[in-house]
């Protein structure tokens, strides 16, 4: 069976339990979450997460551990010129491997950083530091950090393989990082996603490993290939379309790994349950987005 979900939100009173309701709500057998607003660095303590009522339900009702991912905040720059906030980025990434380990996730997405400066051999080299210390600090915790492909905008690390290649080399931890390829992201940094899958994929093979991958998002875009934008658009409805997303997502060399949705709310209305009745019915509505609108 594939493995579908989204991104779910963890707040209020029920926290990770609110977060597991969610991804059940939407028929999912995976899910990914940010354990707190992803702009800033407030964090709720981990006993308050109501993580053992939210373990309790997923082994309730099914729902696999492997398939939990947690997104590491934005603000998280391992490649800032400035040592103390990088010192801080590491430190606080810190912190969430921990608490991604205490809600039972094996994987945290993380976007590389941003060359500041401009020198990205630098960024690079700082990028990796901060991922083996962070390993480091976390030596006994079973959760890998999952480079994301990034989509190129500004002075982002990790548009292309090479780059998430080096890092990977210096950071020499292979069963503690890995890869989460962001269709998305990929096609917006230039790579001939729709058309040319299995190229796209061969390449990666090549230059980083395949064994790598750990984690997807398939994400649509608003945007022509190469646009360096990262815009994301629902499924099926951006410049990849849904057969292209669809043969991500049902890859043989991949079933067995959790793909994620970050398509947008339309007008409210999260569109996740929808979208995953279209991926595993394999059928694409053109009316699903003025659908959700008068929903």
């Amino acid at each position: 069976m594939v493995k579908i979900g989204s991104h779910v939100s963890m707040s209020g009173d029920d926290m990770y339990l609110g977060s597991v309701k969610e991804a059940l709500s939407y028929d999912a057998n995976a899910f990914m979450v940010y354990t707190g607003a992803p702009q800033n660095t407030i964090r709720k303590k981990i006993s308050d997460l109501r993580i053992d009522e939210a373990v309790h339900l997923m082994e309730e009702m099914g729902l696999s551990f492997d398939n939990v991912i947690v997104h590491a905040p934005y603000i998280i720059n391992l490649a800032n010129p400035d040592p103390e906030k990088r010192e801080f980025a590491i430190s606080f990434l810190t912190e969430e491997v921990k608490r991604s380990a205490a809600m039972h996730a094996k994987q945290i997405v993380l976007h590389p950083g941003s060359a500041v400066g401009g020198d990205r051999e630098l960024a690079t080299k700082w990028i990796a530091e901060g991922v083996k210390k962070v390993i480091l600090n976390t030596k006994d915790l079973p959760v890998k950090i999952a480079l994301e492909t990034m989509a190129g905008k500004g002075n982002e690390i990790g548009k292309t393989f090479e780059e998430l290649k080096a890092i990977i080399d210096l950071v020499d931890e292979p069963n503690r990082i890995s890869v989460c390829f962001d269709t998305c992201h990929t096609h917006d940094a230039g790579y001939e996603v729709k058309t040319d899958f299995d190229g796209v994929m061969k390449h990666f093979d090549e230059v980083v490993g395949s064994k790598y991958i750990s984690v997807f998002h398939v994400n649509d875009s608003k945007n022509e290939k190469g646009a360096a934008k990262d815009r994301h658009e629902n499924f099926g409805f951006g410049y990849l379309g849904f057969d292209s997303l669809l043969k991500v997502i049902y890859h043989p060399d991949f079933l067995d790994i959790p793909k994620i949705l970050e398509t947008p709310y339309v007008e409210g209305n999260p569109p996740y349950k929808e979208e995953i009745v279209m991926i595993r019915e394999k059928s694409f509505d053109p009316n699903l987005v003025e659908k959700l609108k008068n929903k």
